[in-house]
């Protein structure tokens, strides 16, 4: 059995959810205090064993590669100063075994993934989405590959989500739980609509991938939105080999919306050691506010001021 050794992160969308940050800026970059959201993504595949890293980027991507580059001359000036936190900070995201791949044409993440054949070969693999942030004492990506240990056979992370969102996401239909949180499944649908969800458990973006995959995306016709679904690859692939859902059970950050965001930004804001207590009487202050009702009588001029002006644009 070979080592999983390699992740990929689809990183190549345009982010329209974000706009107007995202016109040129990737959405991948945007920070949560500090920390571009990408990087969670790759900290999270280092702590779980990953040696070797692909990034399938697109048009107007570059910043991501600059931020995981060298910065000399940033790093001579923070060295110069004695800064040496800050030096730490910068250097943390240099060195690492990162390679980045273009995505000619946003075609769907069964096609981004398809870049990605050359680089994987013929070893067991993990994908990675950037809208999911993963906290537990064991990574979800080392869990994963623990179950492939196990198994011999792919693990794709699923977790219980409303019945009524299940039109967002990949759904599948567990047949019996092997052990406690691992399922066989009989099919993986792609974003049915509630009444035809076969249940409330969601891929959410962590995939441990065995090769034979790419042979199925090569070949398999468009889905759902007139993209090559991954989730319909993976189906097809479970008609001819085991593919396990493994239901995660820590904490999930959706930062793929903009509420989702401000949640998983105040969230980790309240474990940061430079802002946390800030941020904590903040929040008590403006829940006074909110009581009140003086944050609504205080934004309600600077409101009427934006509409008049969006008024006058159009």
């Amino acid at each position: 059995m070979k080592k999983v050794r390699k992740a990929i992160i689809p990183a190549a969308g345009y982010g329209t959810r974000f706009l107007p940050a995202t016109k040129a800026m990737p959405k991948e970059m945007i920070p949560i205090v500090d920390k571009p959201t990408i990087q969670f993504i790759v900290e999270e595949a280092i702590a779980s064993g990953i040696e070797d890293i692909l990034i399938i980027t697109g048009k107007l991507k570059r910043p991501i590669e600059d931020h995981f580059d060298s910065n000399p001359e940033l790093e001579a000036s923070l060295r110069k100063k004695g800064k040496e936190e800050l030096l730490e900070l910068v250097e943390e995201t240099t060195g690492l075994n990162l390679y980045f791949v273009r995505q000619p044409y946003p075609l769907g993440l069964g096609h981004a993934v398809l870049q990605a054949k050359a680089f994987v070969g013929d070893e067991p693999f993990v994908v990675m989405l950037g809208d999911d942030i993963m906290a537990d004492e064991v990574p979800l990506t080392k869990q994963l590959i623990e179950g492939y240990e196990r198994t011999h056979a792919s693990n794709i992370a699923v977790m219980r989500v409303p019945h009524e969102e299940t039109s967002n996401y990949g759904i599948i239909d567990p047949e019996a739980e092997v052990e406690e949180g691992l399922y066989n499944v009989r099919k993986f649908v792609e974003k049915p609509n509630p009444e035809d969800a076969p249940s409330d458990l969601a891929i959410i973006g962590r995939y441990l991938l065995v090769p034979e995959i790419f042979d199925i995306l090569e070949k398999i016709e468009p889905g759902v939105g007139g993209e090559i679904q991954l989730t319909d690859a993976i189906d097809v692939l479970n008609k001819t080999q085991r593919v396990f859902a493994k239901e995660f059970k820590g904490e999930r950050y959706d930062v793929g919306d903009k509420f989702g965001f401000l949640k998983t930004t105040i969230q980790y804001g309240l474990k940061h050691p430079q802002v946390k207590d800030d941020l904590k009487q903040y929040i008590l202050d403006l829940s006074k506010e909110l009581e009140t009702g003086a944050i609504e009588n205080s934004m309600e001029p600077e409101v009427h001021e934006l509409e008049d002006n969006k008024e006058n644009d159009e």
